[in-house]
């Protein structure tokens, strides 16, 4: 870190990255499990939001702990 302290995970910090559809999201998911990620929150899906939007998210966790997600607006 440009700190100079040690690099350490984001505690309440999420990464989410946009992704151009649900296939392309639940890939993505895949390929982190596949290196290592663990799943986290729920399974890739559909989430209904309170306000009605529409979201495909898949959470996972890296192997040094960070929470990254994949988000389609539907």
């Amino acid at each position: 870190p440009v700190n100079g302290a040690p690099a350490s995970v984001g505690n309440g910090v999420t990464v989410g990255f946009a992704m151009d559809d649900p296939e392309q999201a639940d890939a993505w998911h895949a390929a982190g499990i596949a290196n290592g990620g663990e799943t986290c929150e729920d399974p890739p899906g559909l989430r209904v939001m309170p306000d009605g939007r529409r979201l495909h998210l898949a959470y996972l966790r890296d192997p040094d702990g960070n929470k990254l997600c994949a988000l389609h607006r539907l």
